[in-house]
């Protein structure tokens, strides 16, 4: 019998700062941050949560969304560089705030 890891749809999660740092690990795929932005915003909506939690649900949610954006930069990057037609790169025309 194997000891199942808890997934981030389980009711505690991200309720106590010792979980964010699991949920928050840099090795997290694109896909594994969207599904965990989505968990903290349904956790946001359904459940009661003190101030202090609800704030740092939020702060994790803000984390994973400045990270997705590196991510999707660095993929658009690569497929500009795939696309270049003399195998040089170019810069990545975006907006910078």
């Amino acid at each position: 019998m194997t000891e199942e890891k808890p997934e981030y749809g389980d009711e505690e999660a991200g309720r106590t700062s010792g979980s964010s740092a699991v949920q928050e690990g840099a090795d997290l795929t694109l896909e594994e941050r969207i599904r965990r932005l989505e968990q903290i915003l349904s956790s946001l909506e359904n459940d009661d949560h003190t101030l202090d939690e609800a704030l740092e649900l939020f702060e994790e949610g803000i984390r994973h969304v400045r990270t997705s954006e590196e991510l999707l930069d660095s993929a658009m990057l690569k497929v500009e560089e795939l696309l270049d037609d003399d195998g040089t790169t170019r810069p990545l025309d975006r907006d910078e705030e």
